[in-house]
């Protein structure tokens, strides 16, 4: 399977995950804006007074894919959830985590809460 493949099935297993434990899906591979330092958001989702910055890494194992998220990256998602609370100002009294879903072929999803 190609990795483009891959990716794109992790992540909609992790949304259906989260929907499953009573997440709601606010949104999905959130591009920032050129030039502005922030990354990707794969998932962004709700449940209560809490708003999820997900991460999914899917890699061949559960330890390659808790080990893909490099502090790099960390800075660039928060840059990136910051950049999402300002343009979205009614989420700024909400508790923001950021977590992370590791997925490995025929192995159920792990569902990091606070990941960092």
């Amino acid at each position: 399977m190609k990795r483009a493949n891959f990716g794109a099935i992790a992540e909609h297993i992790a949304a259906g995950l989260l929907r499953l434990k009573g997440y709601r899906i606010m949104a999905r591979q959130l591009r920032p804006l050129r030039g502005s330092g922030a990354g990707e958001i794969d998932i962004i989702a709700r449940r209560g007074h809490t708003l999820a910055f997900v991460e999914v890494k899917a890699r061949a194992d559960y330890a390659q894919a808790l080990e893909a998220l490099s502090p790099h990256q960390q800075g660039r998602l928060q840059r990136a959830a910051l950049a999402y609370i300002a343009q979205h100002p009614g989420f700024s009294t909400f508790n923001l985590r950021f977590d992370l879903i590791a997925i490995a072929p025929w192995q159920w999803p792990r569902h990091i809460q606070n990941a960092w």
